[in-house]
């Protein structure tokens, strides 16, 4: 069992620190994750918030099934995409079009991914398809396996496998264009 997942366990038997641990723990990968999806620093703090809440309010049954991280993801993503199709707002950003950070992005982005090169990746990956850079967020950020992976966003493995392997080219052809020096992608 995984700490999240102790921690977790704690907080339903009455330990309200327990969750502040969780959130410690989680909050900021998971928002990174969501603003992936929805490329909106604001809204991803809101929607993370919200997962929280979801979480505190309604105490969902962890069957550790997975990890404690790939379940508390999937519910992160179950949250963004209600979000996404209550206010219609999915939307798919062509490869060409420029994605400009506000300011508060640009903190954010500059604090968790520090390197010059991760931060190139990161606007790269803002260029992808929202399914692409899902993907990617996932396995190579987070360090999901493809089998969590296809927990998360609700697909059989090998929907994954095939997916991961288009969104690394589909990157690598982003990469290319802005002259950057990749290895092994």
């Amino acid at each position: 069992m995984d700490n999240g997942a102790g921690s977790y366990r704690r907080f339903l038997d009455g330990d309200d620190d327990s969750f502040v641990e969780i959130i410690k723990d989680y909050k900021d990968g998971l928002m990174f994750y969501i603003n992936g999806i929805v490329c909106n620093l604001h809204t991803a703090e809101d929607l993370t918030e919200e997962t929280f809440v979801k979480i505190v309010t309604k105490k969902p049954h962890f069957s550790g099934k997975s990890s404690f991280k790939t379940w508390i993801y999937a519910i992160g993503r179950n949250v963004t995409l209600d979000y996404l199709r209550k206010n219609s707002e999915i939307k798919a950003y062509p490869s060409e079009e420029k994605i400009y950070l506000s300011a508060d992005e640009e903190d954010f982005e500059k604090t968790f991914l520090k390197e010059e090169r991760k931060i190139i990746l990161h606007r790269a990956m803002c260029r992808l398809k929202p399914e692409y850079r899902q993907i990617l967020w996932l396995i190579y950020f987070e360090d999901f396996s493809n089998k969590e992976a296809a927990k998360i966003m609700k697909k059989k493995v090998h929907n994954i496998e095939v997916l991961v392997s288009r969104a690394r080219k589909a990157l690598k052809e982003e990469l290319e264009r802005e002259d950057f020096i990749y290895e092994e992608l």
